[in-house]
């Protein structure tokens, strides 16, 4: 970008001084030919520069990285299904006819009888709410693909107005619902009497207060929906080279599903594996099912593989997202790479597996950790020493969620290490003067805005739908919420999918900006509005002044 200020014309402060000197300068990051120039904090900092100079995306083989914690997944793993398969061969059959089992005195001990009583049971469902539930689900699912489609061809081409024409929607819909849910319950003779009026003015008011807090945050924040605009319609230019994410994403979720069918089964078969025991129940006794010491330890590893294995495969989407988007962002040309996600997969079932299974156990570890304190804080427990260790934990939990943010990003792009993608990405960021913290983080929130309103407007429809062509009474609310939670959850992933491709193109455009490259034009005509890190800014003047 040009500039029509005078080149001769000496700057007025030290502050203008280092902001006129561009961040891709030669004389600030040289290239391995020349001479590093000499810095008054030492060969440090030359050294700490000269670490990081040629990142870019590794195309070419990679090596194994963090094998240790793929060896304990797959211990996880192989634990899980040998101590599942043993307990399939070595199940107690008598635990099906428990009921049927009696005290002997004689024996002191449980028999079973010669004869035992079946019982029947009889199952009574509403085929016409069954039904209707099926179909509802059925033709929302179908309809949300090429609704999929069509919104990410409009983000694409008409980013701006899909962003403005959703806002209204964003505060008229609750308000219609709002207004609406009191009129209803007015109305009906059942709800005013159980919800009286005084409680439903004071419940209309509240969301009221809740959408003007909603309305206040929009008007705060309007000055960076702009950038956001761009860099959300730049994101889907991006993922509209690469649709073929949306046939493997989905896959390795059902993937996750049939992972976790042959653990649950063997978690089933696990309750089976004990003894029939008798028990004094208050002063009688009674035939009880006593579990096998070994059952309890087995379920904690068994869900404890499930919980890592899940949050693994999803830091496996967003590897696979990443590395898909970097190979297209880095080619020469504005088309999509052949077998880019083949190479993504590759690298994420293979050199990269034991990165993947790093990361997922941090976010899982972090998670947990954040449940406990979380009840820790509903608990109300006294004194200072838990407020402390409270602030604590959740200052390093902080710091671990700042770290991870664009850590798999980085890994997916570079073949890295977690802990030195981690800390390579950090310094890319700062020797560019890019916040670590993505500072349009109010893209998500747009994003789920337009999720919101198009599920929003749907389920309006559906509901009413239901209300006039079927019997369903009231039932049609449920059948209609269901259709709507089906739809959030698919719009949700596409948005989702939007979310990390906004966090790649960052971490390429950043590498972009370290190497003094343009790979794409489009890109970089919006990335680089983003606001410069205020105290990043202030560190390098602070060393180009020698303070």
């Amino acid at each position: 970008m040009g500039s029509s200020e005078d080149p001769n014309r000496k700057p007025d402060s030290a502050y203008e001084s280092s902001a006129s000197i561009p961040f891709l300068s030669k004389t600030q990051y040289p290239s391995s030919s020349s001479s590093p120039p000499i810095e008054e904090d030492g060969s440090e900092e030359s050294e700490s520069n000269q670490q990081y100079l040629h990142i870019s995306y590794n195309q070419g083989p990679r090596s194994f990285k963090d094998l240790p914690f793929l060896i304990l997944f797959l211990l996880f793993f192989l634990s899980t299904f040998a101590f599942g398969i043993f307990a399939i061969f070595n199940r107690n059959t008598n635990y099906s006819s428990l009921s049927s089992f009696t005290f002997d005195p004689n024996t002191t001990s449980c028999i079973y009888p010669s004869t035992s009583s079946s019982t029947s049971l009889s199952f009574d469902s509403s085929s016409l709410l069954v039904k209707g539930l099926i179909w509802t689900l059925v033709i929302t699912f179908v309809l949300s693909v090429p609704m999929c489609w069509a919104l990410l061809l409009l983000l694409k081409h008409y980013t701006k107005h899909v962003v403005y024409a959703s806002l209204p929607f964003f505060i008229g819909i609750p308000i219609f619902l709002n207004v609406y849910w009191f009129v209803v319950c007015t109305i009906s003779a059942s709800c005013s009497h159980a919800f009286p009026l005084a409680y439903r003015i004071l419940v209309m008011v509240f969301i009221f207060l809740v959408i003007g807090v909603i309305v206040w945050i929009l008007v705060v924040n309007w000055h960076r929906v702009e950038l956001t605009v761009s860099i959300i319609g730049v994101a889907s230019d991006a993922l509209s080279w690469n649709l073929g994410l949306f046939g493997v994403l989905p896959c390795l979720t059902i993937g996750l599903v049939v992972y976790y069918v042959p653990i649950v089964v063997f978690m089933v078969f696990a309750r089976f594996n004990g003894k029939i025991v008798a028990k004094d129940l208050e002063g009688e006794y009674a035939c009880v099912w006593k579990e096998d010491s070994w059952v309890p330890a087995y379920f904690a590893l068994a869900i404890l593989t499930m919980l890592w294995s899940a949050a693994a495969m999803l830091e496996l989407q967003v590897y696979v997202i990443s590395g898909t988007v970097a190979n297209w962002y880095f080619s020469k040309d504005y088309q999509a790479p052949k077998r880019s996600i083949t190479t993504s997969l590759r690298n994420a079932f293979g050199p990269s597996s034991g990165t993947i299974c790093l990361s997922g156990l941090l976010i899982f570890v972090v998670r947990m950790v954040r449940s406990m304190v979380d009840s820790a804080r509903q608990e109300d427990a006294p004194g200072i020493v838990n407020i402390v260790l409270r602030c604590c934990v959740n200052a390093l939990l902080t710091a671990v969620d700042f770290l991870n943010k664009f850590t798999i990003n980085f890994a997916a792009i570079t073949g890295e290490a977690y802990c030195s993608s981690a800390r390579m990405t950090y310094e890319l960021l700062r020797r560019n003067l890019l916040s670590a913290v993505f500072v349009e983080t109010i893209s998500s929130r747009l994003l789920a805005l337009i999720v919101f309103v198009l599920s929003a407007i749907y389920t309006i429809v559906v509901c009413a739908i239901l209300k006039a062509g079927t019997n369903l009474g009231d039932d049609s609310y449920f059948v209609a919420a269901m259709a709507w939670v089906l739809l959030i959850v698919v719009l949700g992933f596409l948005m989702h999918v939007l979310d990390n491709v906004i966090d790649t193109i960052y971490v390429c455009y950043a590498i972009d900006r370290d190497k003094g490259e343009v790979c794409k034009q489009d890109v970089h005509e919006v990335y680089v509005q983003l606001p410069i890190s205020r105290s990043l800014r202030r560190s390098v003047i602070a060393r180009t002044l020698g303070v």
